[in-house]
């Protein structure tokens, strides 16, 4: 049992970030679950999650120097990993993000917070076709940073463009470790411990072996 993982479905599941039903996905797939991070919009359920996205990070010991966001989900996640980690750590982690149009006033640029300086981690909720990671790395090169690593909350372990997971094919595009809060086979195994959401098991898994790959870690 990953405590994490059981503790990350435990809070999506309470907030209504994971709900089990028939869902029509933006790749057109019907899906017997759905995950909607913009649902921990309170500040215990942001606090909780940064606290486990801290604990995940920390766990693989994954070097890096500032945490990016990507407009606009990643912004509030870079937020709670920061204060997570501040919390659990006590490591005062310096976070960014970016804005969706450059800035021509002011302080101007196109990111917001810290400066992209060295290895940097970039925090989302999900990888679909990996366009939010490859605009994000262009972003972090353009600032002479080194893309470190990926965090996500959910990996639906789904079939991306070919055989591999979406989150497998950021991986090996970009060379870099992609962490989870939790995985599908995770949540499977989480269903059937949880008996008043065993009912939803069946459809997961039938989903899983319909879309699933065999990505292991």
């Amino acid at each position: 049992m990953n405590d994490t993982q059981d503790a990350f479905f435990d809070l999506a599941v309470s907030c209504g970030a994971l709900r089990f039903g028939a869902f029509t996905l933006k790749s057109g797939r019907q899906s017997p679950y759905f995950f909607n991070a913009a649902a921990f919009a309170s500040g215990r359920a942001l606090t909780e999650l940064g606290r486990l996205y801290a604990r995940a990070v920390e766990t693989k010991g994954l070097p890096y120097d500032v945490i990016f966001g990507p407009a606009y989900k990643g912004i509030p996640l870079a937020v709670a990993l920061a204060l997570g980690l501040a919390l659990e750590y006590g490591r005062d982690t310096p976070y960014c993000f970016n804005r969706k149009e450059a800035k021509d006033h002011g302080e101007g640029g196109i990111t917001v917070g810290a400066p992209l300086r060295g290895r940097v981690l970039v925090i989302d909720d999900v990888i679909s076709a990996g366009t939010s990671i490859a605009e994000s790395a262009r972003i972090i090169a353009d600032a002479n940073a080194t893309l470190a690593g990926v965090v996500i909350a959910l990996d639906r372990e789904e079939r991306g463009s070919g055989t591999q997971s979406a989150a497998s094919e950021v991986a090996a595009r970009h060379q870099v470790p992609i962490i989870s809060l939790g995985r599908l086979s995770g949540l499977l195994a989480y269903l059937g411990r949880r008996e008043d959401l065993g009912q939803y098991r069946k459809a997961v898994a039938d989903y899983r072996a319909q879309y699933g790959t065999g990505d292991v870690d």
